[in-house]
């Protein structure tokens, strides 16, 4: 008989913690998730250490706005605690009661929240995730095999050491978060097709990940978000407003999913706004100043590389944005429907008529009004943290938080009904 695997013996190991969690009670599982955060902290040194080493290997290898999602500093450690205080702070969705109703024969339905049982998490070069997954899975009661890219591997491994040590003090079984050792596409594939030991299969990374996840997983796979975003600005805008919601939302964090990616202007407004994009993005910053990818009507205003047609249709995570002059928001909507992975767009505007066409005809998981597409996370919108961004439509949408990581089940009781 062949031997298993590593990474299906570390899924069988999770199958079995998560029947163990199912009636540990809230209790008890926020006193872990509290002694994991204490022991993140305690560790603070040694995560630190093995993210030295990891940069270090990265050099030269992955650009350096990726090389800023690697790196994890004190304030970050103490952010990534801060969010598994933040998930025990919040109320459990497990056992609770979505609907109840008794039928004419007497038998009385429960729908109740449920946990999933194994989650597995495929993921990138973002560290702090391993915490975050690891703690909305304990919360909602769910086992979590994490499988994060060779570049993080020896941070992730030090993060996972330190939560483990937390859920051993609070007396609950450390195979409850699990780390893949095994960096090479083999142990994703496992994952992909380990069923019977994996409930649900969550990619979290870039376009190529996700592609390979839902094209080759067997287990149920949930499409998280690559964010092709945009911030489409009005005739009625307030432009001031719209360059501030612009430049966070490109500049704050270009590297991750729910920045900006294209700028869609009125073109009653484009002789004005276009030149305060190009001051603002360009020529006043002297650190990371943004290439601008310009349509024809936009490069008649300002100065800029031309845009080809694949630039609306790339996910840049980097210095960059592509601009495009529309006649209104029926063609920044069309545009939208075309080029969007329907994770987050925005609109700035005053004219009510034109927010409610764009939020009624823009079909993504988040649409802002007069707000930056920076928002769309799991601690913004008041989920401790997220499991990551859906943009598909079912079962979960937008930042996963703890409801997300459930399901259902109908309890269904009688007294000796027969059918």
């Amino acid at each position: 008989m062949e031997q298993e695997s590593t990474t299906l013996a570390l899924c069988r190991r999770a199958k079995a913690a998560s029947a163990g969690l199912i009636g540990l009670g809230e209790d008890r599982v926020n006193e872990a998730l509290l002694a994991m955060a204490e022991a993140l902290m305690a560790h603070t040194a040694e995560i630190l250490a093995a993210n030295a080493e990891d940069l270090a290997a990265a050099e030269g290898v992955i650009s350096t706005v990726m090389q800023d999602r690697l790196r994890l500093t004190e304030a970050r450690i103490e952010g990534m605690a801060e969010g598994i205080r933040a998930i025990a702070a919040l109320p459990s969705p497990v056992g609770e009661v979505l609907e109840e109703w008794e039928r004419p024969n007497g038998l009385k339905i429960v729908k109740k929240r449920v946990p999933i049982g194994v989650l597995a998490i495929i993921y990138e070069s973002r560290p702090n995730v391993t915490s975050d997954a690891a703690a909305l899975s304990l919360k909602s009661g769910n086992a979590c095999v994490l499988r994060i890219g060779k570049e993080a591997y020896r941070t992730a491994r030090a993060i996972v050491t330190a939560l483990k040590e937390g859920l051993n003090r609070a007396g609950v079984c450390e195979d409850a978060v699990g780390l893949v050792s095994d960096t090479t596409r083999q142990s994703a594939n496992e994952l992909m097709r380990a069923e019977g030991l994996v409930d649900l299969l969550i990619p979290r990374g870039g376009a190529g990940l996700i592609r390979a996840c839902v094209e080759n997983a067997t287990v149920p796979c949930l499409e998280t978000g690559t964010g092709i975003c945009h911030v489409y600005v009005d005739k009625s805008a307030d432009l001031d407003m719209a360059l501030r919601i612009l430049v966070n939302a490109k500049t704050s964090r270009p590297s991750v999913c729910n920045a900006a990616e294209v700028c869609l202007v009125h073109k009653d407004v484009a002789a004005e706004f276009l030149p305060m994009v190009k001051a603002a993005l360009v020529d006043e910053r002297a650190e990371h100043p943004v290439e601008l990818r310009l349509c024809p009507r936009s490069a008649a205003v300002i100065e800029g590389r031309a845009a080809t047609d694949k630039d609306f249709d790339t996910e840049f995570l980097d210095y960059v944005l592509a601009l495009r002059v529309v006649d209104d928001v029926t063609e920044a909507v069309s545009h939208i429907a075309k080029h969007s992975t329907h994770h987050s767009e925005a609109i700035v505007a005053t004219d009510g008529a034109a927010i409610d066409v764009f939020c009624t005809c823009v079909d993504s998981a988040a649409v802002y009004v007069n707000a930056s597409t920076r928002f769309t996370d799991g601690g913004e919108f008041g989920f401790g943290c997220e499991m990551g961004i859906s943009t598909q439509k079912l079962h979960a949408r937008g930042p996963m938080g703890l409801k997300e990581l459930t399901t259902y089940k109908y309890i269904v009781t009688g007294n000796g009904q027969i059918r």
